[in-house]
């Protein structure tokens, strides 16, 4: 996949390996802190299988001058409009961590008939537990460490400070958010985590599946907390799967790979 050059859609989506009329449109939603071109090398790994359109988020990056909503809701509100905007045939979201929340709620705000096919949400609990407060263990500093970028940035005193800011900004939108108890999606949700991610295990998984009238399934691979990274493409087995429709025996099994 060398020579393919990155696009964008607007200023909010980054399409890392644009494909000519592709079958399908994966939407990614990135971690606290993230950015966009975490999801490079998933990009590659599922073309010419589904184009990914990588979420980018303000005051990072290339957008670090612009300002961030002023609420969760409003985030989600811009982000549906984006998504609205610039899909076309079929199309799922896959989310990480703070960005599986995101992934959800704007499958949600979608009109139904408008939703994606299929949500897959990564390391993340369900939006139901999300209702109280951050823990302490969860601060920027220790997110960076357990995502395992902390050793990576130590060198970097510049570069550490501005990936904190990046995080802190994040965990100060989702101190905004309020779950609101809705009619299930209809969408298919795949909820999966890392068999080393030591913030979310296979059991804190469960909950989604009362999220959805659509096809559930959970599933355990192996990583850490961020499956998708500038240094590895993430579950691309299990996406690669889902998006070509996997019949209803791989479900099952896909709800039955946990310890």
């Amino acid at each position: 996949m060398t020579g393919i050059r990155p696009g964008t859609a607007g200023d909010w989506l980054l399409i890392p390996a644009p494909q000519r009329g592709p079958a399908f449109q994966l939407f990614c939603f990135p971690h606290a802190g993230g950015d966009a071109t975490a999801y490079t090398p998933l990009a590659h790994a599922l073309a010419p299988l589904a184009e990914v359109r990588a979420l980018r988020m303000p005051a990072r990056g290339g957008r670090h001058l612009d300002p961030m909503p002023s609420s969760f809701d409003a985030l989600v509100r811009t982000v549906a409009a984006e998504v609205r905007r610039y899909r076309g045939g079929r199309f799922g979201f896959y989310g990480q961590s703070l960005g599986a929340l995101l992934a959800f709620e704007v499958a949600r705000a979608l009109p139904p008939g408008e939703r994606p096919e299929l949500v897959v949400v990564a390391a993340s609990e369900p939006p139901q537990l999300w209702a109280g407060g951050i823990p302490e263990e969860r601060d920027a500093d220790s997110l960076l460490r357990h995502a395992g970028l902390g050793e990576l940035i130590a060198a970097e005193p510049e570069l550490r400070q501005l990936a904190l800011a990046a995080v802190q900004r994040d965990l100060d939108l989702r101190r905004t958010y309020r779950y609101r108890s809705r009619p299930p999606v209809e969408c298919d949700l795949y909820a999966v985590a890392g068999d080393a991610d030591p913030m979310v295990g296979a059991a804190q998984l469960d909950g989604w599946a009362e999220l959805t009238t659509g096809r559930f399934g959970r599933s355990i691979v192996p990583g850490g907390h961020l499956l998708a990274t500038v240094a590895q493409p993430g579950p691309v087995e299990l996406l690669a799967s889902v998006i070509g429709r996997a019949p209803e025996p791989l479900v099952r099994e896909l709800q039955c790979s946990t310890p």
